[in-house]
């Protein structure tokens, strides 16, 4: 049990330490070249995994959290769930990253 709690307190710790990180460039001033990025799907729904990830992992949170991360099952789910959104951040992260540089 305190292995889970342990589990998903560092990991979504370190996702918001990842968000602010990934903030700080687009954060800087030098916006010039974030001006030309347009980011359109070709399909609009394959937008609804990663929106339903965002939700799944606010939701997991909200749960937790008041729960204290007593439950288990929650806690690996809300492990789960920040892994795989770290993941998928990640990889916007790094197109996002490419059509700037």
């Amino acid at each position: 049990m305190k292995t889970s709690q342990i589990a998903a307190k560092v990991v979504t710790r370190l996702f918001f330490f990842l968000l602010l990180i990934a903030i700080v460039p687009f954060l800087q001033g030098d916006t010039a070249k974030l001006q030309h990025i347009y980011l359109s799907p070709k399909n609009p729904w394959t937008l609804v995994f990663p929106i339903l990830l965002i939700l799944g992992f606010i939701a997991l949170l909200v749960i937790c959290s008041i729960k204290k991360f007593s439950k288990n099952d929650l806690n690996w789910l809300l492990v789960l769930n920040t892994i795989m959104l770290m993941a998928y951040g990640i990889t916007i992260y790094i197109s996002i990253y490419k059509l700037i540089g």
